[in-house]
């Protein structure tokens, strides 16, 4: 197909004879008496190239340049200018005119003028597919980058669980020896510790299960105006039995000047039963030189935040290396005991809140968990 060209000047007899040369250099030409004329031209054919006077009656060349660049900035023009108007020549390359031709117009000047133009159109047209080859690059690499991190991410899950698993099939056939054992010689002190063992191996692997299906499963917190202190004292009361078999001192510091907020009480009351757990496992770990193990809850309002919970204990405390470890996946300072999912699940809770969690631990002298819940505006 020719390459189309806008031809637009005011005097008949120029737009001829530019006309009759353009169409021997193998162009398709569209020809417009004044700039309105052009500019519809322009909006209907999409030309790449436009050849203009600058001093045209109505709307000048600089203007229907400015115009044009408007609607396709990637168009180049080349404007036709007198002696005389050579300032408004150079005002127009301002406007990202390709070049200027001065009148009378020599054949070997408008081919020069022409091959710069269609030199920006080419440089412009390689621009723009390299740029398009990269943003495929680019997003083909970003998609086998994704894929590659979920593969390792689905790896590593099969690997701490087979581990994991592996762990609790271990407690499991050595309960069942165990069992074996008792019924073989009639022994009912082996028939209750198999017992026991098989129990305790059930649970953890009930526990493992439950733990991921509330990891994976995907919810909106159920928001209810409720007293914040509420799920805190739920906490309190069903750990106050554990607390005293394990030898901590359980108790809470309530503000009981909060106002109602919005939040998810039934989730909340799982991030803080989760948080009280752990903490009484660290104090029964060991707790801070010459003190009684004890576990705080404490709630209260802090700046702008709905309410602020802190779950203190002054049990073994962490180091730093563990510290930073503690929301990953699948990590637990338990050992077998734990799944490693409690505090990821508390991490999300609270992300799904618009909340935020902190912790701060030394290693001997115990450690504080900080959740914080925004006061949610009812809907």
């Amino acid at each position: 197909m020719k390459e189309k060209i806008l031809l637009v000047d005011d005097e008949e007899g120029i737009r001829r004879v530019l006309a009759i040369t353009l169409e021997d250099e193998g162009y398709e030409v569209l020809t417009a008496e004044n700039g309105e004329t052009a500019l519809k031209l322009f909006e209907n054919a999409l030309p790449r190239l436009v050849l203009t006077d600058i001093k045209m009656p109505g709307m000048d060349g600089v203007e229907l340049l400015q115009l044009i660049k408007e609607r396709s900035p990637d168009t180049e023009v080349i404007m036709m200018t007198g002696h005389g108007d050579l300032e408004l020549a150079i005002r127009s390359l301002q406007f990202d005119a390709a070049d200027f031709v001065t009148k009378p117009i020599h054949d070997e000047a408008l081919e020069v003028a022409l091959k710069r133009a269609r030199e920006r159109i080419a440089l412009k047209e390689q621009v723009r597919i390299h740029t398009q080859n990269l943003e495929q690059l680019v997003s083909e690499k970003t998609r086998q980058l994704l894929d590659a991190e979920r593969l390792a991410a689905i790896g590593q899950t099969v690997a701490t669980l087979a581990h994991a698993i592996k762990n609790i099939i271990g407690g499991l056939k050595g309960g069942m020896y165990v069992l074996e054992k008792g019924m073989e010689l009639d022994n009912k002190t082996y028939l209750s510790q198999g017992w026991d063992m098989l129990k305790g191996n059930v649970g953890k692997i009930t526990n493992l299960a439950l733990d991921l299906l509330n990891y994976a499963k995907e919810r909106t917190p159920d928001y209810q105006r409720c007293d914040p202190n509420q799920p805190l004292r739920e906490v309190h009361q069903l750990m106050l039995s554990r607390a005293e078999e394990c030898g901590v001192r359980l108790r809470t510091e309530m503000d009981e000047s909060l106002g109602e907020i919005l939040m998810d009480p039934e989730a909340i009351h799982c991030c803080l039963l989760n948080l009280v757990s752990n903490a009484m496992d660290a104090c029964v770990c060991g707790g801070s030189c010459g003190q009684p193990s004890e576990v705080v809850l404490r709630s209260c309002r802090v700046n702008s935040w709905g309410v602020e919970y802190q779950v203190a204990d002054n049990g073994c405390g962490l180091d730093e290396e563990t510290e930073a470890k503690v929301f990953k996946a699948f990590f637990s300072t338990k050992g077998t005991k734990g799944t490693g999912l409690g505090l990821m699940i508390t991490k999300k809770i609270v992300n799904e809140h618009g909340g935020e969690i902190e912790l701060d631990s030394r290693k001997g002298r115990g450690t504080v968990f900080t959740v914080r819940l925004p006061d949610l505006p009812v809907s």
